[in-house]
């Protein structure tokens, strides 16, 4: 059966065509100055921490208060937009610029930009599920993206969403590449996004070692329980408490909701209008990462403490199948 499937040739075509895209190198990334003074800030953090919440009514306010705001989505959820947008979904411009390219046309800014109440806001969006690898759609988003005139846009602040598990390739693009002028990181009081949040402080540090100007500008606690694990981490690495946003059930109702919360004449208007000046002016800082064991310290256990590490030997992993085999090793007598 396997040899008739490869014999019609739909196997080895397929495959080779896999390979070829493979190996195809990403086209290099314009990192050339702004036209306009324009801070460009990509902000990281585990996926389902917060991000686009934060990011959702951080603009909202921001645009409120006179700045002019582009929100772009970098995760491949394409969910950045969707509390700004009552729930509703972007195009995405991935998606937008295939189903254009195969009806002969070219994408329009009106295509995968939509706006409310002065925040600009669109999603990269990402491959199919086992169809590409999302750190190089990211990479043929911001392609796009200057191709549309990205560089020659005028706004104040270009908030870039970015998915944290995972600094690398595309993902990794603005601190490897210099794209953005700071970093800024979203956290909560527990281990997997400190460690995210940590990875993210490494990941700055490698490639201002090896030349590079990001840095990071804070730390953003989100659904804070006054546990204080990332108020400790961010005193730890050298980096600053931008914003704690509490673990409110009035919050997470209208989050839930898609109710947008930074605005004007709400009862949180004051801590998003205390996090849009903080990220405005926080400069970027060269954070000091810790090591696994600085991390877990974090988290006091007393379980932990006293613990050893015992190794495992042959017999272990083997059972009552285990026979004690003689060494091959040549020993030689001391002279």
């Amino acid at each position: 059966m396997d040899g008739d499937f490869k014999a019609n040739g739909k196997s080895g075509g397929q495959s080779d065509a896999l390979r070829r895209e493979a190996a195809q190198a990403p086209d290099p990334v314009h990192t050339g100055p702004v036209k306009k003074e324009t801070q460009i800030i990509a902000i990281y953090g585990k996926g389902g921490i917060g991000k686009s919440f934060t990011l959702s009514n951080l603009s909202y306010m921001m645009a409120q208060l006179g700045k002019k705001v582009l929100l772009i989505g970098c995760d491949p959820k394409s969910d950045t937009t969707s509390l700004l947008f009552g729930g509703r979904a972007c195009p995405t411009i991935i998606e937008t610029s295939s189903r254009k390219k195969e009806a002969g046309e070219s994408v329009q800014i009106g295509d995968v930009c939509f706006k409310r109440d002065g925040v600009f806001a669109m999603e990269l969006g990402g491959p199919e599920v086992g169809r590409g690898c999302g750190g190089r759609g990211i990479i043929h988003g911001f392609e796009l993206l200057e191709s549309l005139g990205f560089h020659e846009w005028d706004f104040d602040y270009v908030l870039l969403d970015f998915l944290g598990d995972v600094v690398c390739g595309g993902f990794g693009l603005p601190i490897a590449r210099d794209m953005c002028q700071k970093v800024i990181v979203v956290g909560s009081n527990d281990l997997q996004s400190l460690y995210v949040a940590n990875n993210v402080c490494s990941a700055v540090e490698y490639f201002r070692r090896l030349g590079g100007n990001v840095g990071v500008a804070g730390l953003v606690i989100n659904k804070d329980d006054g546990t204080g694990e990332a108020q400790a981490f961010a005193e730890k690495v050298g980096i600053p408490v931008l914003a704690a946003i509490p673990a409110d059930d009035d919050i997470r109702r209208k989050s839930a909701n898609y109710e947008i919360i930074g605005k004007p004449g709400s009862p949180w208007a004051a801590l998003f209008e205390e996090l849009g000046i903080n990220v405005a002016e926080a400069p970027p800082v060269q954070p000091r990462p810790l090591d696994q064991d600085g991390l877990l310290a974090l988290f006091d256990s007393e379980e932990a403490e006293g613990m050893a590490l015992v190794p495992a030997t042959s017999a272990d992993m083997c059972g009552v199948n285990h026979v004690e085999k003689p060494s091959l090793e040549v020993v030689y007598d001391e002279v």
